[in-house]
């Protein structure tokens, strides 16, 4: 199997033109111009909306103003999904820029965690990690790695620097001979309902290897017709995988920097 430079590349070079505009429910003035952001698939909202959270407090009321929120087409965004996620969840390839609205007021308690700050992230991120490196490794990897390659890993996301996260990175992504992943970490989503995962391994108890459709049946077997023909669509990273590319080459090289595989499933 392996992981691929040039692939894990171009996963972490993904980007998503977005406008951001000002709900017209939050100013009682003029309404501002909104702002336009490419934003990495890779990264979280709240590392990139700084700026757009200071250009637009100027128009809000500031007694009513409360910690911003992010929501396309009235969904509230998950904050703590990452970007290229929420976008091929919720957004669509033919209408670009992404359009999303700035919420200062009614915060979606039901719906969506507060994010104080970058730390908030910071710490959800390295949460994922170690659940991820447990799934694949019984958490022996990131337990034995020093704090300043945790802190590597999170500089690295933050400051949009492939090499410095990757040069630690891949230690996380090592399935090699005996060692392979014990647990693939997935994720799958559907618009409106909660994520499913299970446990699955990368092999069959006979050593042969399982690919995205085995991975599929264990999960999600409703969606597919008796001679095993998938009625949905599968994206990750905004592309439409084959069903028969292995699960553990799409671990190494299609997961999200959380180290896990998140996939949408869509209509046809």
């Amino acid at each position: 199997m392996g992981e691929n430079r040039e692939i894990q590349k171009g996963v972490w070079e993904g980007r998503i033109p977005v406008v951001f505009n000002l709900s017209e429910d939050d100013t009682e003035s003029e309404h501002p111009d909104p702002v336009y952001l490419m934003v990495p698939r890779i990264s979280y909202f709240p590392l990139h909306t700084e700026k757009i959270n200071k250009h637009f407090l100027k128009f809000v009321n500031e007694e009513q103003a409360e910690e911003m929120w992010l929501e396309h087409d009235n969904q509230p965004l998950k904050w703590h999904y990452p970007v290229g996620l929420l976008f091929d969840l919720y957004g669509s390839e033919n209408t670009l820029p992404w359009n999303i609205t700035i919420h200062f007021k009614d915060f979606p308690e039901e719906e969506l965690l507060h994010c104080t700050s970058k730390d908030t992230v910071e710490s959800h991120f390295m949460s994922s990690i170690k659940e991820a490196d447990s799934l694949k490794h019984r958490g022996q990897v990131i337990n034995s790695m020093q704090k300043r390659d945790h802190k590597q890993l999170w500089a690295g996301l933050l400051h949009d620097k492939f090499d410095q996260f990757w040069s630690v990175n891949k230690k996380l992504m090592e399935s090699s001979g005996e060692d392979t992943f014990k647990y693939i970490p997935y994720r799958i989503y559907m618009v409106d309902r909660h994520y499913i995962t299970s446990l699955f391994r990368p092999f069959t108890e006979e050593g042969h290897p399982q690919t995205l459709k085995h991975l599929l049946l264990a999960a999600v077997p409703q969606f597919f017709t008796e001679d095993e023909e998938f009625q949905k669509r599968i994206k990750i990273h905004g592309t439409e995988p084959s069903l028969e590319t292995p699960a553990l080459w799409l671990s190494e090289n299609f997961s999200y920097p959380d180290n896990f595989l998140h996939m949408c499933i869509l209509e046809k």
